[in-house]
């Protein structure tokens, strides 16, 4: 089955992993808000054998790439400027209260922001023409 929309990951490698996984976990909840029609991230139900649901579990495969700060820094600006919808995590937000962490990133001008991540939902061409230079996380 085709898909019409694309859900993909680029994380940081260079991250230690329960950073990143933590960076992940945040892109993905603001991205499913971003996403304005939700249908169109086409969440069901999966129902075990044994009568239980694990509910909310999106059909479209979540692929996860890997790319570097400025590798994803540009995959950000492509992004901003197709209109594609999008999450990413930055070096700022980690340690400190959640407070100092919007202090940090309002003092920190773009270009300065390491990317731990980016989480990219749009059209299945257009996220694959973005993405397609970028390897499977390994």
């Amino acid at each position: 089955m085709a898909f019409e929309n694309k859900l993909v990951a680029v994380l940081n490698p260079k991250i230690p992993a329960g950073r990143t996984m933590n960076a992940l976990a945040h892109m993905a909840l603001g991205l499913g808000h971003v996403v304005s029609d939700a249908s169109k991230l086409e969440l069901i139900d999966y129902q075990d054998a044994d009568g239980g649901s694990h509910k909310l579990i999106s059909k479209i495969p979540f692929i996860v790439l890997e790319g570097n700060s400025t590798q994803i820094r540009k995959l950000r600006q492509c992004a901003l400027e197709r209109g594609i919808a999008f999450s990413d995590f930055p070096h700022t937000l980690i340690q400190d209260s959640w407070e100092a962490q919007v202090a940090r990133t309002q003092e920190t001008r773009e270009a300065d922001l390491a990317y731990f991540g980016i989480c990219l939902f749009g059209s299945w061409s257009d996220v694959s023409e973005l993405t397609k230079k970028f390897s499977l996380w390994r």
